[in-house]
This record gives C-alpha cells, structure tokens and sequence, in this order.
C-alpha cells in the first residue's frame, strides 16, 4: 500500500531532523561569535587585542602603549580573558599576555585589513597558537 502522497517520507524527516541539528549548531557558533563581537566592540578591548596579535606584552607595556593607567588595562585584560579571547602567562614577576585562539588572531587580522589597510597591519608573530 502506498503512502499518502503529502505524507512525509522517511527521509524528509530525517531532512527534517537534520536540519534542526543543524541550527542548533548554527545557533551554538552564533553564540559564540556574538560574545566575541560583544568583546569587540569596546573600543580598548579591540585595541588591545590588535596589540596583542603583534606578540605577547605585559601589562606594563601595554599601558605605555595605550598611555592609560595600569588598573585599567588591567581590568580590560581580565574581562578578555574570562571571554577566552587572551592567555597570561607569568614570566618572575611580569605576566604575559596573548591571544588564546586561532580564530580571534584571525577576526583581528580581517579587521586590520578591513579597516587599517595592508600597510597598516600587524606584523604577527607565529606563536603556534
């Protein structure tokens, strides 16, 4: 016996299936795009993590960079790293800063390109991220 014509089919459910897989997924990685971009859009944030994508710095060195207080560089690195976007490292009495993924190095790069003209881009270090 034939199945009802606008009966589904058994592979247009398991289309069906799949494709609500699928955004679950999608919405997970939209998830975690948007916390990046929300990071991103603080505009020392995204200075730093320019900064950063030339190689590791400290504190120190990125508030001389910056010329802000050191408290404040601070607090803008420890919002960084609980959104997993930088890395500290301690060397004796300095901590170093890095960026902790591959696809925040990139998002910066595309950025600097976008906006910063290839002149204008970071030299980067290859720290095998």
């Amino acid at each position: 016996m034939a199945a009802h014509p606008t009966a589904p089919s058994r592979v247009s459910r398991l289309l069906v299936a799949r494709r609500r897989v699928d955004i679950a997924e999608l919405l997970s990685y939209a998830r975690d795009a948007s916390e990046l971009l929300k990071a991103l859009s603080h505009e020392s944030r995204l200075v730093i993590l320019c900064l950063l994508a030339e190689g590791d710095k400290s504190v120190s060195e990125l508030a001389e960079i910056l010329d802000q207080r050191q408290p404040a560089v601070s607090q803008q690195l420890a919002r960084l790293k609980s959104d997993r976007l930088v890395q500290a490292r301690r060397e004796g009495t300095h901590i170093y800063y890095s960026l902790a993924r591959e696809e925040v190095r990139d998002v910066i790069l595309a950025l600097h390109a976008a906006f910063c003209g290839p002149a204008r881009a970071p030299e980067v270090d290859d720290p095998g991220i």
